[in-house]
């Protein structure tokens, strides 16, 4: 069974409207997936106060107020959380910024939330996906056009910054989502699962 909702993620009440309706709709709430989140390239010292305002109540507030209203329908079924953020966010990417930062507050907000509500049998985890074959990035006007050189060379270049000399599929990073929304992931909380291709040398 499935329902659709189109709200406006970044406004005040479209979160929040997203969880009621999809409760009314299903009759509860047991996982709750974070995914939203605008990107571009820019210098850090272009990117003016109004952008990082967008940036900021699109990328880490639509995650507070929806996890902010899921909690009591969350807490009655023992759900899971998961918070998209990005490699950026563990590595910021100097072409993006703003980007970057919001997408650590997501991280930081995750380990919070795992913190504070897995007494109440929540678990709640973060993605770190890297570059993904998406619109976001394969897109007419995407990430891929917005660097210097043509598409191809753009496109050959990041994938071979990976180890694994590619650009991740959507579907493997849903299997990601998918598992830690799981009762296989049981005992994983406040974590921040990578799903790069190798893209950040650290070990977490």
């Amino acid at each position: 069974e499935t329902a659709h909702v189109q709200v406006d993620l970044a406004r005040r009440g479209g979160p929040e409207r997203a969880v009621s309706d999809a409760v009314a709709a299903l009759g509860g709430l047991d996982v709750l997936v974070n995914n939203a989140g605008v990107a571009r390239q820019a210098r850090f010292e272009e990117v003016a106060d109004d952008e990082w305002d967008a940036y900021w109540h699109l990328n880490v507030m639509s995650y507070v107020r929806a996890i902010r209203a899921a909690l009591s329908h969350l807490r009655a079924n023992r759900g899971a959380i998961v918070n998209v953020s990005s490699t950026a966010g563990k590595r910021p990417s100097t072409g993006m910024p703003h980007y970057s930062v919001t997408k650590a507050a997501v991280l930081s907000l995750s380990r919070l939330v795992a913190d504070l509500y897995g007494q109440d049998g929540i678990r709640c985890n973060a993605v770190t996906p890297g570059p993904t074959a998406t619109e976001a990035w394969l897109g007419e006007g995407g990430l891929a056009d917005q660097q210097a050189g043509s598409r191809e060379d753009v496109l050959a270049r990041v994938a071979a910054g990976r180890p694994l000399g590619r650009l991740a599929r959507a579907e493997e990073i849903a299997a990601v989502v998918v598992f830690l929304c799981s009762e296989r992931s049981s005992y994983v909380t406040g974590a921040a699962w990578s799903a790069d291709g190798g893209t950040v040398p650290i070990i977490v």
